[in-house]
């Protein structure tokens, strides 16, 4: 299916599809669904733009881990401390994140100003070519309601089995 198809009304087409894309998730093929997952996410990066999007630095923070908050406070030329205490707070969970949104590091160009030191779930984001988004389907779901990327992938699995 093309590309540019898949991606029309993305959101609208990802709220009907949450329960197939479940049952996908926690019953289908996994390892039929790793294989296409390399393949796909690169299509996915091919076709979308998050420059455009920014949903995630919009909306939800990543959290900050120790080693994260080391390199970006040494970067940014700040006490720990005075890092966590100007942009983190502790989340119910116990984990730090941004204590605003959109996330403060995020620039009106959508640029990231931390860009090369971002915390690891900022690389990571949005697991498209890892285990996790498998592993940890309530967080895939989610992630499919606000990033096409995540969508695509999921829509493409979806096609394909």
């Amino acid at each position: 299916m093309n590309p540019e198809k898949i991606l029309q009304n993305w959101n609208k087409k990802s709220a009907e599809h949450q329960k197939e894309y479940k049952h996908m998730l926690i019953k289908g093929d996994r390892k039929k669904m790793l294989r296409q997952l390399p393949t796909l996410h690169d299509e996915a990066f091919e076709n979308i733009n998050c420059l455009e999007c920014a949903n995630c630095c919009r909306n939800f923070s990543p959290r900050f881990k120790t080693p994260d908050i080391k390199r970006i406070s040494k970067v940014l030329q700040m006490k720990e401390g005075a890092f966590i205490e100007k942009y983190l707070r502790l989340d119910s969970d116990g984990d730090y994140v941004t204590k605003s949104s959109p996330c403060p590091f995020l620039g009106e160009d959508n640029m990231c100003g931390i860009y090369d030191s971002r915390p690891s779930d900022c690389h990571r984001f949005p697991y498209t070519d890892e285990d996790v988004l498998i592993d940890r389907p309530l967080i895939t779901l989610k992630n499919s309601t606000f990033c096409p990327i995540v969508y695509f992938v999921l829509e493409r699995l979806r096609i394909s089995k």
